[in-house]
Parts: structure tokens; sequence; C-alpha cells
């Protein structure tokens, strides 16, 4: 799909990807080939502290595999499927660094912990804890973990009001409920979406990998090896010769540039980053901006997936076919009445990614950036089979006629 690139300021402007199934890993990635050129309902919501944890470990002799799982500590999370299911939180584009390692089993690094994340028989969540010994930084680990899930954000008392401002929500709710928008480190979102521009998962996975094994190495699960994400400090020591060798193309020098350009922060890069969790989106998105490689959409994404910008809402071709499709599985005038009128058949355009986002915030509020990722979860192939039937049939049937009246009357730009 293009890239769009025009230069304005908007709500949010991101590209979403698709997620595909993991390939096999390795220790560290092959080289990749070189890529184409307002008011809002009010919710309590508690920040989650922010959880610093110094812990590493370069045993590289260590290796926990499938079999021995069921002998790993599970934990009780103390949360609900309706709170968090994992299925319809990792691998949905937000984060390119966890691995699905079981049936119902991911696994990943939160600061410097090796975690695997599991579904009880009541559906309720759990985790295993790989890579601390001492219950003091057990602790830490669990409250990094809570933080990095957004804990501190009640799902269901959002679904509440999306459910007030859009009944429809109803069904996405009874059927995908517990997709969550994660909240992760500034500086490893930032860097993961330096690796998305113009890219798809499979490489953006590959990059990423390769960055990651910069890092401290924690362990092996399910075959995948783990490693803490590299600090800005060893980040800087990596040559944009040395990234283009690996196949990162024309983004190795932004990545470079990146990591250059936060280091000259005054305080420190990594502060700055965290910093900016305490701005407005405009502001966030403009600071961003400074970085090189920075443009709308990546900062769009580290706004929304890291920064607490709940209110983000991506918009790129993809998704504006899908917010169609949203809208025509109900009603086959909506697109014409719903958000604002010159939706229907339009074109996607700068002007209308920004009504788009505008209407979105203005309906559902100030988290409106998860109810816009909802609708992208569902509309993955492997979610779409959770659907009623009858819903995905509607939705064919009524979008085959949309797209014949476009055919007829012809798309007009706003």
């Amino acid at each position: 799909m293009p890239s769009l690139s025009f230069n304005f300021k908007p709500l949010l402007m991101t590209k979403r990807l698709r997620p595909t199934p993991p390939s096999t890993p390795s220790a560290k990635p092959p080289p990749l080939p070189s890529p184409p050129s307002p008011p809002t309902p009010q919710l309590s919501h508690s920040k989650p502290t922010t959880v610093s944890v110094h812990y590493s470990s370069k045993n590289r002799n260590k290796t926990l595999t499938p079999q021995s799982s069921s002998s790993f500590n599970w934990v009780s999370l103390n949360l609900t499927k309706s709170e968090l299911a994992l299925p319809l939180t990792f691998p949905t584009g937000q984060t390119f660094r966890w691995k699905q390692t079981s049936p119902l089993q991911f696994t990943g690094v939160v600061g410097s912990h090796l975690i695997s994340l599991n579904h009880l028989p009541n559906s309720d969540v759990s985790y295993c804890l790989h890579s601390c010994s001492t219950s003091s930084s057990s602790a830490a680990a669990r409250l990094a973990l809570l933080d990095f899930l957004n804990a501190g954000i009640s799902l269901s008392s959002i679904w509440e009001v999306f459910l007030a401002a859009d009944p429809r929500f109803d069904v996405l709710a009874r059927h995908l409920e517990g997709a969550r928008v994660l909240r992760q480190d500034p500086l490893e979102c930032l860097i993961q979406f330096l690796c998305s521009s113009n890219n798809n998962i499979g490489r953006i996975t590959k990059m990423v990998d390769y960055i990651s094994s910069l890092g401290n190495y924690l362990g092996n699960i399910g075959g995948f090896d783990f490693y803490e994400f590299p600090s800005l400090e060893r980040l800087s020591l990596v040559s944009e010769a040395e990234l283009r060798e690996a196949g990162f193309g024309y983004r190795a020098k932004y990545i470079i540039g990146a990591v250059n350009a936060l280091k000259a922060k005054p305080g420190g890069g990594a502060e700055w980053l965290l910093s900016l969790r305490d701005l407005d989106l405009e502001e966030v998105i403009e600071a961003l901006s400074t970085l090189p490689g920075v443009g709308p959409k990546v900062a769009a994404c580290v706004a929304l997936f890291s920064l607490d910008q709940h209110h983000a809402i991506p918009v790129d071709t993809h998704v504006w076919q899908l917010i169609e499709k949203f809208l025509l599985a109900w009603d086959e005038k909506i697109a014409t009445r719903y958000l604002v009128p010159e939706l229907a058949g339009a074109r996607l355009t700068p002007k209308l990614c920004n009504r788009v986002a505008e209407a979105f915030v203005s309906k559902y509020g100030k988290y409106a950036g998860w109810a816009q990722t909802l609708l992208f979860v569902a509309d993955l192939p492997q979610q779409k089979a959770l659907l009623p039937a009858n819903l995905e049939n509607a939705k064919r049937k009524r979008s085959t006629k949309h797209q014949k009246d476009k055919a007829h009357t012809g798309n007009v730009d706003q």
C-alpha cells in the first residue's frame, strides 16, 4: 500500500499494519532485502507509576522451552479476559517484540524482565517471570508489567462510554472484548516505528529483532531469543553502515539521526521522551516531528502506543476503508450522515483525514483511539471468524452495493 506523504498537522496520521504469522526465529536475523523506496466523556484514569528497573543477564545458556512451560511459576494478574485478551492485543501491530510461544501464550520483554502471559482455564490472565529470582525484582517486574498493559485504565468503563455514544459497538464488545492499547517504553516504541515506514510486518519484525539483539540477552522461550531493548547509549554505537548492511535501507539514516538527536536533549533523550506524556497531543506530535525521520505517521504511532495520547486516531487508506465498511455494515446511507456528510465515497485527502479524526474524538471522547483500534482489530482475518456470520454477510452485501454506487457516481475529492 503506498504511503501518504502530505505534510500537515492532524490529530493523528499514521499507518496501521496487518500482522502476519511469526516466522521461525534465529539468534540474529539475516540481512533484509532493500525495501521499496472537544469535550469528551470523563473516565476515571489514574496513570500507573512508571517503574525503572536495572537488571541484566548475559547467560546465553539459559533456554526455556514449551515442553518445560508446565513447570513455570504462573501467577494471576487479576485481569479478566474482558479486560485483557492476549490474541486481541499483541498481534495487532502495536509492538513487534512479543512472540506467540504457545496457542494461548505470548512472551516478551518489559524493561529488563522476560515475561510470558497466558490465559488460565477460567480465561483470567496469568504471567510467568523468567528472568528474576529475588522477591524485590519480582515485585518491580509485576508493577512494570501492569504499567505496560495500561492496567490502570478500566476497559469496561471505556466500553460504557462507547456504547452510550454508539450502540453498534455492542456487537464488537460481545465478540472482541479485551483488546487493549499498550503503554510501551517511548524509546522502544519510537525505534520500532522508525522501522515501519513503507514496510510490511515481516520485515519490520526482522529489523526490530536485529535492533533488539544489540541489548542484553535474557533467554530463549519456544525457540525465540529475547533481549532487553538496547539503551540509547548502546544504540549510539551502531553505525549507519551497519544498519544498511543489515537491510534497513534509508531507514538506517533516520534511526541514527534520531538516536543522535535524542542524545543531545538536555537531561537525556529517554527522559525527554517520557516528559512528552505530560503534553497535549499537538505538542507531542510537534516535538516528535523534530527528530530525523519522524513525520506525522511515526509521531502518531508513538503518541498513541507509548505517550498516553488515547484520543489519537490513526488514519490511512486501509483504516479509511475499514471505517467505511463499519459504517456500511449497519446502514447503506450511514456514511453520508454518521460522522460528516462528505465522507461517503470520498477519496482520502489531508482535509478528510483531519475531519475523520476530529469526528471520532467528538463522538467517542478521550479514548477515541481505543475505539478506532478495535475497528482495526475487528478487520484482521484471524478476528473476523469471531464475528457473527450475519454481520460479515451484511458487510459484503452492502459494501458491494456501495462500490457499485461509487462506480456509477464517481468519487469527489474533498
